[in-house]
């Protein structure tokens, strides 16, 4: 999802968020650019993890919802051990909000991960009326978007992706 310039709620304003899940249920998702002033080896080190990767590794902000619950996305097979905490989003894809996955990540962290702190969360048809809006717009899923494009950079990578000039996007409620 991609949030529209009218979006003007501080917790989503020019937001790229990845849905991990929906259906007629509610939606459940993290935002993947924003960024925070804790890194990795921070994080770790307040729950008595040892981080083995960079120690200046971003640690995002994934939603307003539970602030205080993490997630570890990751694009590696190799940590994916404990079945019944991870869960494929899609090919080669991973997600766990798992302690015990965040422990083996950090002692050999992958080189396409995300961690998060917070999710997003729509109940029953709520995300489909923001889509009926214009207050978001959808796109696909791309690997180099989610793991690899920097966080203050990845909205306006993202509209342009899609043929947008970003530029000529107008904060109006409606169809661009």
């Amino acid at each position: 999802l991609v949030a529209m310039p009218q979006l003007m709620d501080p917790n989503f304003h020019r937001a790229v968020i990845l849905v991990i899940h929906h259906d007629e249920t509610g939606s459940f998702g993290v935002v993947l650019n924003r960024s925070t002033d804790l890194t990795a080896s921070v994080l770790c080190s307040t729950l008595e993890i040892e981080w083995r990767g960079d120690p200046d590794w971003e640690i995002n902000w994934g939603g307003p919802v539970q602030p205080q619950t993490g997630w570890v996305l990751f694009g590696s097979d190799e940590h994916c051990e404990q079945a019944e905490e991870v869960t494929q989003i899609q090919p080669g894809w991973w997600v766990a909000g798992s302690l015990d996955v965040l422990r083996g990540i950090a002692s050999d962290p992958p080189g396409r991960m995300r961690v998060l702190l917070g999710d997003a969360g729509w109940g029953p048809v709520q995300l489909e009326s923001e889509l009926t809006q214009g207050a978001w717009i959808t796109a696909p899923v791309c690997e180099e978007t989610v793991f690899e494009v920097a966080s203050t950079e990845m909205w306006e990578h993202v509209v342009r992706s899609l043929g947008i000039e970003p530029s000529s996007l107008i904060a109006t409620r409606g169809v661009h």
